[in-house]
Order: C-alpha cells, then structure tokens, then sequence
C-alpha cells in the first residue's frame, strides 16, 4: 500500500479524495474561470463599438498564436482547459457537498447558519443555475442552434438579434446575477483555501471580491441592457 501511494498515480489519487485536496481544486479552477469571465466580458463590450469592430475582434481571437498556431487552434484549446476546469469544478463541489450532508445528517434548527451569507446558502443551486446556462450559451450563441437567426462568422449580428427577444434576456441576467454571488462568495473562499487567511487580507479580498462580482456581472448585462434600450442596434 505505501508504495502505490508513493507513486505519483497514487499520490494524485490521495491528494483528489481528501477534502482540502477538492477545496484546493476547487479554487484554482475557480480562479482560471474568473480570469476568463473578466477577459471575456471586456471583450462583450466591444459590442459598443459597432459590428466592424465586434465582428474584427471576434475574428481576431481565431488568430491567436498564428503561425505558431494554426487557425483557431488556440479557441480549442481554451476550450479544451475550461471544460476540465468546469468538470473538475463541479465534480470536487458535488462530492465535498455530499460529505458535508452526510456529516450533518441533522438539519440545523433554521437552515443553514445564521451568519451564512445570502451567497453561501444559495451557492449550491447558483452552481446549477450555471452549468445549465453555459450548455445553453454554447448551443445559443457559438453552435447557433437555439438561435433561428444565427448566422455563422457573424457575432455582432447573432448577439443583437438573440436578445430582441425578452426571455433570452431574463435568462441571461438572472445566470449574470448567478456569476456575480457566486464570485462574490468564491473568490475569498479561494484565496484563502490556496493559504491566504491573515486578518487584514481578508477585508482586502472581502472588497475585491465583490469589486469583481459587480464589475463582472454588470457588465455582462450591460450587453442585453445595451440592445433592449437601443443602443445596440
């Protein structure tokens, strides 16, 4: 037994099914994921710009790496990292959720904690809120098909006329909303997972936090908000 443990397979597997061993993983691929909703959300407001410079920036993001790499490679691979950062994601939260339901087999008196933020008691079915949008906006707005008027290579146009439509919008800023609790509770719980937990850092993270929940999920919004109103058109 100590020397599978002692190999590198056995130590992965160690690592994986002990709890901080999941919170740890949980919180890198948290923090991969948040890099890329700001990066990603900088880039929905070009929108702003018109469709020549929407429509060039999308096309921009098939030639990253060129010639190194070819076409739209690098899209694949980011895709590629974020759906294991995703599974990995949800996977240790599943199984860490199930062994603190089985270590309180009781339910506290009034639900969850008194001190528990309105964050930490609805992080479970934000998590599900989540997943089910992003199967929903890859299918919607990058595969087009739940969008009957998606038109291949042609961004700006598939955005604004998705959201002419009153319950995309609703679906988008209530899973933004979702995006916004669940970076507001994530990202300190991360940081001080990954061995961040002095006292004055946490107000520091408490504020950052909740910086990048409002900038983030706001601005995502902007985008619905910006074509309902007129501004995109």
């Amino acid at each position: 037994m100590a020397s599978v443990l002692a190999s590198p397979r056995g130590t992965l597997r160690s690592y994986w099914d002990s709890s901080i061993g999941k919170k740890q993983v949980m919180a890198v691929t948290g923090l991969l994921m948040l890099a890329f909703l700001l990066v990603h959300m900088l880039g929905n407001l070009k929108i702003f710009f018109g469709p020549k410079d929407f429509d060039a920036y999308a096309g921009w993001l098939r030639t990253i790496g060129e010639p190194v790499l070819h076409g739209a490679w690098y899209l694949w691979i980011q895709r590629v990292v974020l759906l294991a950062a995703v599974l990995l994601h949800i996977t240790a939260a599943a199984q860490l959720s199930k062994r603190d339901l089985q270590a309180r087999p009781i339910k506290y008196s009034h639900g969850q904690r008194a001190k528990a933020s309105f964050a930490t008691r609805t992080m479970r079915w934000g998590g599900v809120i989540l997943a089910l949008f992003i199967i929903w906006h890859i299918l919607d707005l990058t595969a087009g098909k739940v969008n009957p008027h998606f038109i291949k290579d042609h961004p700006y146009h598939n955005i604004v006329a998705d959201f002419q439509t009153w319950w995309i919008n609703i679906i988008y800023i209530v899973a933004m909303i979702a995006v916004g609790l669940h970076i507001f509770h994530g990202f300190r719980s991360a940081a001080q997972t990954l061995g961040n937990r002095r006292a004055f850092a946490g107000k520091s993270l408490l504020a950052l936090g909740t910086t990048l929940a409002i900038v983030i999920s706001v601005g995502f919004i902007a985008v619905p908000v910006g074509v309902m109103i007129g501004l995109v058109d």
